[in-house]
């Protein structure tokens, strides 16, 4: 058996240094050439990597959230050869993929550890565990994040004897004293520093109003009823980024970036909107770009498009960045009102909120009308009150007489 110290390999695009995000093994784990190893994200990418050879773990280094330079040891592995495995070994770049959530509770039913695929979470070295000792992952509870099967959650399985262990119900009168510490790394580390630095540079103001959105629905109806199986269902958000698209040359204050340390306002011609999308692995922006240049249809397929890619995990550099204003929506979960934070360097953000019948006045009587509300927030250093209500209040004009998005 030889040592071979396998070290963090030249990832590429500048990058010196990554931040451990997720181990797959620990020592004393069985790996296979291949296996993936440990999960590192650079200012990039999340990429994980593979195991160069077939050995055991004999060492790793760093913890979670820890950041390693490229050209350090990550591991130590016991295999059949000898040497030190070159800091420029190819790697698996794949795109972002799950950060470690904190615990739910309460802890899953077996039944429930599965992810939406089926797939039991555990590392390759827990499930070759399983395998040896004939254990189905599916009945085994896992407390890792997320309901990750972890070493011990199968040693106290077979111990066990295969039973499959529950809590009893908790009394209402229990006190609950335990802390969970969680550590920010990751995808949810960039997302604080994002808002963090939006948030300190930038003083947002809001703005709020509801639209009635009757007419549109109506509309969405009956291109929905009528569309043909290659054009995709109509929700409002390709309704609302028409409308943005077609309005923005009049509020080119709105859809800009502000490089405050030049002093610079850049005003964008194109529209690229940003849908933040929550996936499982946090939030991220996929870029719809020249919104401008598309038909109602386009609009709807792009933004199912770079979304689906977001929430899968196969969303490109590109498909992530270029955003000149960003949309936010909750769906269902809408609520009334909210205060989003703008996306820096943009001067400007729209939030969505769920569309729901509401009885209002007009023309001296009480009807049953479709209402929806919109949250804005502006960066106040380039964006005057005045100016920002002025975009919103073109909006709602758009929106409750859809036929002016396509004059």
């Amino acid at each position: 058996m030889g040592n071979f110290v396998f070290k963090l390999p030249d990832i590429g695009e500048g990058v010196v240094e990554g931040e451990v995000v997720q181990w797959h093994v620990s020592v004393g784990d069985s790996v296979s050439e291949d296996d993936p190893i440990v999960d590192v994200m650079t200012d990039k990418a999340t990429v994980t990597i593979p195991s160069p050879v077939s050995g055991v773990i004999s060492s790793l280094s760093g913890d979670v959230g820890d950041m390693i330079a490229v050209g350090s040891s990550l591991m130590e592995i016991d295999s059949e050869g000898e040497g030190v495995a070159p800091a420029a070994e190819d790697t698996e770049e794949q795109e972002p993929v799950s950060d470690p959530d904190p615990p739910k509770a309460p802890e899953p039913a077996p039944s429930e550890i599965q992810t939406q695929t089926g797939r039991v979470l555990a590392s390759p070295a827990v499930r070759k565990r399983a395998r040896e000792n004939d254990v189905d992952l599916s009945n085994v509870r896992g407390s890792g994040p997320a309901g990750r099967i972890r070493h011990a959650d199968l040693d106290a399985f077979i111990a066990a004897g295969g039973a499959v262990s529950g809590a009893p119900p908790m009394a209402y009168s229990l006190k609950r004293t335990e802390v969970t510490p969680v550590k920010v790394v990751g995808l949810r580390r960039k997302i604080s520093e994002q808002m963090s630095l939006s948030k300190s540079r930038i003083p947002h103001f809001s703005y709020f109003e509801e639209v009635d959105i009757t007419e549109l629905e109506n509309l969405r109806q009956i291109l929905n009823s009528t569309r043909d199986e290659t054009q995709p269902k109509l929700t409002y958000l390709p309704f609302i980024m028409l409308a943005l698209a077609k309005i923005m040359p009049d509020h080119p204050e709105c859809n800009a970036h502000f490089d405050d340390e030049a002093g610079v306002v850049n005003r964008n011609a194109a529209v690229n909107l940003g849908i933040a999308t929550q996936t499982d692995r946090g939030l991220y922006v996929p870029v719809v770009k020249h919104v401008e240049s598309m038909d109602i249809w386009k609009t709807a397929s792009e933004m199912q498009r770079v979304s689906g890619s977001a929430r899968d995990g196969s969303a490109s550099l590109d498909e992530l960045t270029g955003s000149t204003f960003t949309i936010t929506s909750l769906g269902r979960e809408g609520g009334l009102g909210a205060t989003p934070i703008i996306n820096h360097p943009e001067v400007a953000i729209l939030g969505v909120h769920k569309a729901r019948e509401m009885p209002v006045a007009r023309n001296g009587a009480i009807v049953i009308r479709r209402i929806m509300n919109l949250s804005s927030a502006f960066d106040h250093r380039v964006v005057d009150g005045a100016d920002g209500a002025s975009l919103i209040q073109h909006l709602k004009r758009m929106l409750e007489n859809p036929a002016l998005i396509f004059m």
